[in-house]
């Protein structure tokens, strides 16, 4: 669920960008594709400790930001496709390290709360004898 919601939003900031603040337009869709690969991360491994995710998810939007720093043709051609900018970016920009960490620390957040409280959930029920 959290991976196909980053999705949609982050498809949605990116063509409504003209309609939201200027601040959204500028920062949602990087931070939600960092939002999607944690969650993404969480799917794969979804009895590992969140922290985990955290940092895989993290190394991997790292490893991508960073990879375009490298510009040769071949890489470029496939970023200039709509599902190359989508998944590798364009170009290294040093705040989106930035909206990478940010993004994920909020999405494992978002994640804590949720595992939290279904464990409150579980724990305030009391089971029924069966006699």
């Amino acid at each position: 669920m959290g991976i196909l919601s980053s999705v949609l939003l982050g498809l949605l900031s990116r063509n409504l960008g003209a309609a939201l603040p200027a601040f959204l337009t500028d920062h949602a869709g990087d931070a939600l594709w960092a939002m999607m690969v944690y969650f993404g991360f969480r799917f794969l491994l979804p009895n590992k400790p969140l922290g985990l995710s955290v940092f895989i998810g993290a190394c991997f939007c790292y490893a991508i930001e960073w990879s375009q720093a490298y510009q040769a043709d071949w890489i470029n051609a496939i970023r200039n496709t709509m599902i190359g900018a989508l998944v590798l970016g364009r170009g290294f920009l040093w705040i989106d390290l930035i909206r990478y960490t940010v993004e994920i620390f909020i999405a494992s957040a978002i994640d804590w709360a949720i595992i939290f409280n279904r464990k409150e959930e579980n724990n305030g029920i009391q089971k029924s004898s069966p006699l």
